[in-house]
């Protein structure tokens, strides 16, 4: 069973907590796309990135010294958003830290897939950026199939922890034989199944903290999630979709 989940817009740089164990595997790829970002205008970047003047300033000093082999981050360090936050891998056991590394993945704008330990710069791209690439009219279209079939080769079970913008790279070219499980976190609201933002930001960063505490390694497993006051629904479930529903406090 592999695991994925989105990255986190903010980024921060910490070469000292954990060594890196290599290189991303799309790394050549993710190269040709800081190329093509490095010789775009400010305006083109504004534009692209959808950013105010200081984040616009902050990631062209990135690209400026942008350097995707030397002076790396593990990438489930170089994330800072709520998911990682709650996921909180700095404080892992080993125990914990060997199961991420082999059953999470890290879907990426600029590096399409990551392990745990790739070593990665910050840098900001989202999936859904309108950028042309390689001939092709958005990241969807340049990456293509190349992450599914990265993940197949590694397991034909996906849990899905990622938002549709990145899980939609996956889903849309699995084979017949793969399954795909995506966790949905909601609560109860006039009547109706809500999801929240932020709480599932919070929820998939927990989940994934619970599955390494526990080395779930099935899907059933997955099923036993009770933190945050969240608990397994069945009759709301099916084979392709968990629910979990926020109890009332």
């Amino acid at each position: 069973m592999q695991i994925i989940i989105s990255p986190a817009k903010k980024m921060r740089t910490d070469t000292d907590s954990f060594d890196c164990q290599g290189l991303p595997v799309f790394v050549e790829q993710a190269r040709q796309l800081a190329a093509q970002l490095q010789q775009m205008t400010p305006q083109q970047l504004q534009a692209l990135w959808k950013c105010n003047d200081k984040i616009l300033q902050q990631n062209i000093e990135r690209l400026q010294r942008m350097d995707l082999y030397h002076q790396l981050t593990p990438a489930i360090l170089a994330y800072d958003g709520i998911q990682y936050q709650y996921m909180a891998p700095g404080v892992f056991t080993d125990r914990a830290l060997e199961y991420i590394q082999k059953h999470l993945r890290i879907l990426s704008g600029l590096y399409g897939i990551l392990r745990p330990f790739d070593g990665v710069t910050p840098y900001r791209l989202e999936m859904q950026a309108k950028l042309e690439a390689d001939g092709k009219k958005d990241l969807y279209g340049y990456w293509g199939k190349k992450l599914a079939d990265q993940l197949m080769s590694e397991s034909n079970c996906i849990l899905n922890l990622a938002s549709k913008e990145y899980s939609r790279c996956i889903s849309r070219y699995l084979p017949k034989e793969a399954v795909m499980i995506t966790c949905v976190f909601a609560e109860q609201a006039n009547g109706k199944l809500v999801e929240k933002g932020t709480l599932c930001k919070m929820a998939r960063g927990e989940m994934v903290r619970y599955l390494a505490e526990n080395q779930i390694q099935t899907p059933e497993g997955v099923r036993s999630f009770d933190r945050l006051g969240y608990r397994y629904l069945p009759e709301k479930s099916t084979q392709q979709t968990y629910l979990f529903i926020k109890e009332e406090i």
